[in-house]
């Protein structure tokens, strides 16, 4: 499926919040990506689970997990807000330190991000996602397959590229190294 795109200009975050709210966007290096149409009942059902299980073993804990629509501002050095030319939606992101949390969303890089493919967002999320999430240093990154039913987890190296991926399928548990402690069940990817 073809990725809709704003225009050849490039955007920053303030023309982002200029937008109408009945549209859903995302900038990427200062190109504009449509998010529409809304994810899945499959996607949804993914993203609910693993939110489910990561608000749970967070509760009492510092670091806060949040689920899209919510900005993620990725800037490139110390521009301002009104200059980023990143701004993203992860299905779901972490951040453990809090000073990165604003009333915006996030200024810089989450701890974790899970993305859940869709026809829509797949080529995205795989390539441009992969090397951008990457370039700023978030420390791990999943992409989950709903159709194939398997999870890819990229952890980042102390060169700061992701090693190979790590793929895990619905029989199995998966311990998620940003956050210690913390063991996710697939067997639901059998149930969606």
């Amino acid at each position: 499926m073809a990725v809709a795109v704003k225009s050849e200009k490039l955007f920053t975050y303030g023309d982002y919040l200029q937008w109408g709210e009945d549209e859903s966007w995302e900038l990427i290096d200062g190109v504009a990506y449509n998010m529409s149409p809304a994810p899945s009942r499959k996607h949804q059902e993914i993203v609910a689970k693993i939110f489910h299980a990561i608000y749970g073993f967070l509760e009492g804990n510092q670091c806060k997990v949040y689920l899209a629509p919510f900005d993620v501002r990725l800037p490139e050095k110390n521009e301002s807000d009104e200059e980023i030319g990143t701004v993203v939606q992860p299905d779901i992101s972490v951040f453990c330190e809090t000073s990165k949390l604003d009333e915006r969303g996030a200024r810089g890089a989450p701890d974790f991000i899970a993305e859940i493919l869709s026809p829509h967002t797949a080529q995205r999320d795989l390539t441009t996602k992969f090397e951008l999430y990457e370039r700023h240093g978030v420390r791990e990154y999943w992409i989950v397959h709903p159709n194939d039913k398997i999870v890819q987890v990229f952890l980042l190296n102390e060169q700061g590229k992701y090693n190979t991926a790590r793929v895990y399928t619905s029989t199995d548990v998966v311990s998620v190294p940003a956050l210690p402690g913390l063991e996710i069940d697939f067997s639901f990817l059998d149930a969606v």
